[in-house]
């Protein structure tokens, strides 16, 4: 089963060894595939709109065909592991092509990008910094391998 995480920016020094784990770790489980796009610079006419915009076309753009695409935003329904771990599994066994997890940059991503989702996905009703979300979402892909396998990282109920 083919994974693939878009995300705007780069993992900050404070995230990327923990993102740089959790991505090893997900690679045992799944073909993931880590694909950064440039963030848009805030500049003087520019409306916080029109950089979600132009970072959410970067995002899409990036997204094979056939893919599910599953946005991040706070605003989201929330899935348990486990819940992930299924939804997994159900596009693997229906030979899907794979999943396309899309995390936007400072200023979440465009209207129109959540609307083609298929899912919206919120890892918290917090507000989470985009480095701190890829790191979390990581390490849920990882975590979600081990629930398929019955391997006895996952301790919840």
């Amino acid at each position: 089963m083919r994974v693939r995480i878009v995300t705007v920016g780069r993992a900050g020094r404070l995230f990327s060894d923990l993102t740089t784990e959790y991505e090893g770790r997900a690679r045992r489980y799944w073909s993931l595939d880590i694909v950064e796009v440039r963030e848009e610079r805030a500049r003087r006419g520019l409306s916080a709109e029109e950089v979600r915009g132009r970072e959410s076309r970067r995002l899409t753009e990036k997204v094979p065909s056939g893919y599910e695409v599953i946005a991040l935003s706070r605003l989201g329904r929330s899935w348990s592991s486990v819940e992930l771990a299924h939804y997994l599994e159900r596009l693997a066994i229906d030979r899907r092509p794979g999943a396309a997890f899309l995390i936007g940059g400072a200023l979440g991503l465009s209207g129109e990008l959540l609307g083609m989702a298929h899912h919206q996905l919120s890892l918290s009703t917090l507000t989470l910094p985009h480095e701190l979300a890829r790191s979390i979402l990581t390490e849920q892909i990882y975590r979600a391998g081990t629930i398929l396998r019955g391997e006895p990282y996952h301790k919840g109920s």
